[in-house]
């Protein structure tokens, strides 16, 4: 979300949930990328502020709603306020229950047994979601608009795209079953509760195989996690850096650090596989 727009976010969202009978004294910014995310204080609740006419915000409202009924690993929205998209002051806001971290890391064998907990979960929802090749799509259309990545070099454009096709391909090729996923169950997406690891940002969630979400996780999770098809799993993971590659050349991606992200993406796929999974780079380019 622009900078211009945060401060009235977060009004929009303290006033909210005053109206609705919460007592709000404070908001801390907990997040700012496509949404806002806060936490209302002293109430301890956690509001996700996106613009007027998002439908992503609806979309994880009823998803939601679906996986607590499924006993999914996933965090709820607040029992407090009747589960709604509520708009104000040109903003949609929603209402989540606040989990804070008992542990700053999640353990693997843990984290395996929680997505496959999601992903059985997932199994059973019958709800019209995205396909992973709408995320492709995504990603196919900022390296197709040079206006969209003006800084994006023609020969860097031209790779990025080539890859995507044949990998989306690829994958499409080996027909694997396909499932609803999470979509970007990344270590950032986890949260280690006194209620075991729970997944939270439900709107990337997407139909594909399950190697796609793999491609997100550590290496240590995916050892954990049963009947993992190694070939797709690495063909996943390239697809994954491709796409995050050419989100962070995005004009509008307000990601921290976004090009030296997208240069090293690059050049790390430029090497060729092995493919580290988007954990080992986030990691990597941490550290960098």
């Amino acid at each position: 979300m622009q900078a211009t727009d945060v401060s009235r976010a977060v009004a929009a969202a303290k006033s909210t949930a005053s109206a609705l009978g919460l007592t709000v004294d404070d908001a801390v910014v907990l997040q700012n990328s496509n949404k806002l995310t806060l936490r209302l204080l002293p109430g301890d609740i956690l509001a996700r502020v996106g613009l007027l006419g998002d439908q992503v915000l609806q979309f994880e409202v009823e998803l939601a709603g679906l996986l607590a009924k499924s006993g999914s690993p996933v965090a709820a929205l607040d029992p407090r306020i009747p589960p709604r998209v509520y708009e104000r002051d040109g903003f949609a806001v929603t209402f989540w229950t606040y989990h804070a971290s008992v542990t700053p890391h999640v353990a693997p064998v843990d984290y395996a047994r929680s997505l496959r907990r999601l992903h059985i979960g997932m199994r059973k929802i019958e709800m019209a979601t995205p396909r992973f090749t709408d995320r492709v799509a995504e990603a196919e259309r900022l390296l197709a608009n040079r206006h969209l990545t003006p800084e994006l070099a023609d020969v860097d454009r031209a790779f990025l795209g080539s890859m995507l096709q044949s990998l989306t391909q690829t994958i499409l090729d080996c027909g694997a079953a396909e499932q609803l996923l999470h979509g970007e169950p990344h270590p950032g997406n986890v949260l280690s509760t006194g209620f075991g690891p729970l997944f939270i940002d439900l709107e990337t969630c997407c139909r594909g195989p399950v190697e796609f979400d793999l491609a997100h996780v550590p290496d240590t999770v995916v050892e954990h996690y049963p009947d993992v098809d190694p070939v797709l799993l690495s063909t996943c993971r390239a697809l994954v850096l491709v796409m995050v590659a050419a989100w962070r050349w995005d004009a509008g991606d307000q990601f921290p650090n976004g090009r030296h992200w997208a240069e090293q993406l690059i050049r790390t796929l430029r090497k060729g596989p092995p493919w580290p999974s988007l954990d080992a780079m986030t990691r990597r380019l941490a550290g960098s």
